[in-house]
């Protein structure tokens, strides 16, 4: 059995996804169809792009390691799905996605076009802002009390600060 969420509304946002993270980098690169929104970046700021994007692949990485075969690039939840709190995901609920807006700053960071550099963050910020709730209330309605002592102690995208009680 599969639970699934999204349908043809989630496959339009992973397009917009694509065309903002993929497609429009890849038109600037290689043509001048988007010179007209050229800017110069300074080299400190294209120095920390190079940083941010590091950490971003090495998130992104771990993240998709740690959930193994938990993992859909559809929401679903499939026939011996379990709820992932090891790893990285002992402490951040989202850290995929956590990766994907650090990747989205990366490109704004490095490519010095107005259409281009800023696309991603603009595309994945619609795609975060559709898919979170529908996810998460999966994994309630899926998981129940389990997911919502997991959320309880997890922060969605930076770790949970925690304030030490004497």
């Amino acid at each position: 059995m599969v639970w699934s969420r999204g349908g043809l509304g989630n496959r339009s946002v992973l397009f917009v996804v694509f065309l903002g993270c993929l497609l429009l980098p890849v038109v600037y690169l290689i043509t001048p169809l988007l010179s007209f929104a050229d800017y110069a970046i300074p080299l400190w700021v294209r120095c920390s792009g190079v940083a941010v994007m590091i950490a971003a692949l090495g998130l992104f990485w771990r993240a998709h390691r740690d959930l193994d075969r938990n993992w859909s690039v559809t929401l679903e939840i499939r026939d011996g799905h379990e709820l992932v709190t090891t790893g990285i995901y002992r402490r951040i609920r989202h850290p995929m996605y956590a990766a994907i807006w650090l990747f989205s700053l990366a490109q704004a960071m490095l490519l010095e076009n107005w259409v281009a550099g800023p696309a991603a963050v603009a595309s994945f910020a619609v795609l975060y802002a559709r898919r979170v709730p529908h996810e998460e209330r999966m994994m309630r309605d899926y998981f129940g009390a389990a997911y919502d002592a997991y959320a309880a102690n997890t922060g969605r995208l930076f770790p949970k600060l925690r304030m030490r009680r004497s």
